[in-house]
């Protein structure tokens, strides 16, 4: 896979967020839809897909393994499904890119599989953890070789059946979940996951909707192995981990009122909003609505003075992905905010405590991380709190967005370095953040 040229991030700073814009569709829903369309007999159609590199790479995932998925087109591609067993062995090694979500997954569900595959990815997922779901499965039966508990990951036949199994996961993660429950379809018996704090549940609602039969109750999911799924229509609404960072930038610009149209607003999602709303931010909800088996609604936010606060611990594995963003409303906030039981952070994509830190404190905000978050002594009372400088993201899409914000309230530009992986989570965000007022244009290097 050739590398895309390094690009860098200029943003020229003040000015205030205006207007209407609907960001790219969900991630966590368009890595799900192509898996199960692809395991579902019939055809599957998706609208809304996000064209970003990770979902992409879900999708060159399945094709290689025999799998026909035409698109997408704007948005739109149909999966061809081959049902629960046809899929065939890939002819060579499977890239999942820079997607851990894809490895995660695929990790599951070709463990059940009675062909071997090595999945491989760039340099940043070689470095990501992946002992949280290879451990759990080899209980199950799976056989599966790492690098020390790195990618490559290589699977092997299982002899015999998986066996079904009933796991307490010991930290909270949507993935490790989602990768047991596609291990379970083809287990013997009843795949009994429970997660120590809510985590989000696309893979149940997905399942259901592919008519899978399976129970939650409380922080368990069930199910019974051997089951079959028919093909659905579905609908990706926005992803709100990309609406977040719009939702701090109009949050801390003075003057700001703007609204993030069809927005999924899945309850193991909104801990952003929940987050943003306890340190004051203006958010409502309007035209709620249910599409495909995820809530859905438009959301309005506009400028308000933020307040640092305790970050409540129930919150954070429902807000993991959108505390970068998060930290630069607590450098914009009147007081201190604490972040804790977030070291899940210091294994995503970079080190997020850690880059965060670094870049927030080049700023000129008060920071200090902690093993597992962080204490943020905001500056809300002063108009410009963020000075000029040169950060880099390290090649993280979510930090470079998350810094591009800090502009807003900055007294001077900001250079970010090393922004090119943006595409893998939000392709056109410099045209939607331009149209809506952020000062952002990019420029090869870097």
């Amino acid at each position: 896979m050739n590398s895309p040229a390094k690009q860098s991030f200029h943003v020229a700073p003040g000015g205030r967020l205006i207007g209407r814009l609907r960001v790219p569709g969900d991630k966590s829903i368009s890595h799900r839809s192509v898996i199960l369309g692809a395991l579902a007999d019939g055809v599957t159609r998706v609208s809304g897909f996000l064209e970003g590199a990770d979902a992409l790479s879900t999708r060159d995932a399945l094709r290689a393994l025999g799998v026909r998925i035409e698109g997408p087109h704007e948005g739109r591609l149909e999966v061809h499904g081959v049902g629960v067993d046809g899929l065939r062995a890939a002819p060579g090694a499977i890239d999942c890119g820079n997607a851990g979500t894809a490895m995660r997954l695929l990790i599951g569900l070709l463990s059940g599989q009675p062909f071997a595959s090595v999945l491989v990815g760039d340099e940043s997922l070689t470095r990501r953890p992946m002992r949280r779901v290879t451990e759990p499965l080899a209980a199950m039966g799976a056989r599966i070789e790492t690098n020390n508990g790195c990618p490559p990951v290589r699977i092997f036949p299982a002899s015999g059946s998986l066996r079904a199994i009933r796991y307490e996961m010991p930290v909270a993660s949507a993935q490790v979940k989602s990768a047991l429950l596609l291990a379970g379809l083809y287990a013997e018996g009843v795949t009994e996951v429970r997660e120590p704090a809510p985590t989000r549940d696309h893979t149940e609602r997905m399942l259901g909707g592919f008519g899978v039969s399976l129970t939650r109750d409380g922080p368990w999911a069930r199910m019974q192995g051997g089951q079959r799924l028919r093909a659905t229509d579905i609908d990706v609404p926005g992803d709100i981990s990309s609406a977040a960072f719009f939702l701090v930038g109009a949050s801390i610009a003075a003057g700001s009122d703007l609204t993030l149209e069809h927005v999924g607003i899945n309850p193991t999602r909104t801990g952003v909003i929940d987050i943003l709303r306890a340190m004051g931010a203006d958010i409502t909800l309007e035209r709620e609505r249910e599409v495909g088996g995820e809530p859905v609604a438009d959301l309005r936010v506009r400028g308000a003075q933020l307040r640092g606060i305790d970050v409540p611990p129930e919150l954070v594995p429902l807000a993991i992905d959108e505390f970068p963003a998060l930290f630069v409303a607590a450098a914009c906030a009147r007081g201190r905010t604490v972040i804790t039981g977030a070291e899940e952070l210091r294994v995503k994509e970079s080190d997020r405590i850690a880059v965060m830190a670094d870049g927030l404190a080049a700023l000129g905000a008060r920071v200090a991380p902690t093993p597992d978050g962080m204490v943020i002594d905001g500056r809300g009372d002063e108009p410009a709190p963020f000075a000029a400088a040169t950060v880099n993201s390290h090649g993280d899409h979510r930090i470079a967005m998350a810094l591009s914000l800090a502009a807003l309230r900055g007294s001077g530009a900001i250079e970010i370095a090393d922004t090119t992986n943006v595409a893998t989570s939000f392709p056109g965000f410099v045209a939607l953040a331009q149209g809506c007022g952020l000062a952002v244009s990019t420029r090869a290097g870097g």
